[in-house]
């Protein structure tokens, strides 16, 4: 683990199928935050790393065309936590959607090095 206030936030490898996410929380107010110097709430530096269980729920989701030879989907996932992280949720891309629960998937995106979700179930959705 990294020593508390620094940047962490980061992929951790702790073995070889067990990706994480490392966040830190401040020891003063108690929120969480991902790769921060600062507490965006109290300003306080005393920030402590802690590892992610790795669940979250979608809380916008896009497409993204330009600087890609094909589209992309770029989302802001919440995390069980309580911070929120940019990433890749795998699957169709027109089936991602705000509130959809995932789970971070051992792969990670060789390309901008940003996490990768997988969805954990499909949600229900009438189609009427």
């Amino acid at each position: 683990m990294q020593a508390a206030g620094s940047l962490a936030g980061v992929l951790d490898r702790q073995g070889p199928d067990s990706d994480a996410i490392v966040f830190q929380r401040c020891t003063w107010c108690g929120t969480a935050m991902y790769q921060r110097l600062l507490c965006p709430v109290c300003q306080g530096s005393d920030l402590r790393t802690e590892r992610s269980e790795g669940t979250g729920t979608v809380r916008h989701a896009t497409v993204v065309h330009r600087n890609t030879p094909s589209a992309r989907n770029v989302s802001l996932v919440e995390m069980a936590e309580g911070f929120v992280v940019r990433g890749r949720v795998m699957g169709p891309l027109i089936g991602i959607h705000s509130g959809d629960r995932v789970r971070l998937s051992t792969v990670k995106d060789p390309v901008r090095g940003e996490p990768v979700f997988q969805l954990v179930d499909e949600p229900y959705r009438a189609w009427r």
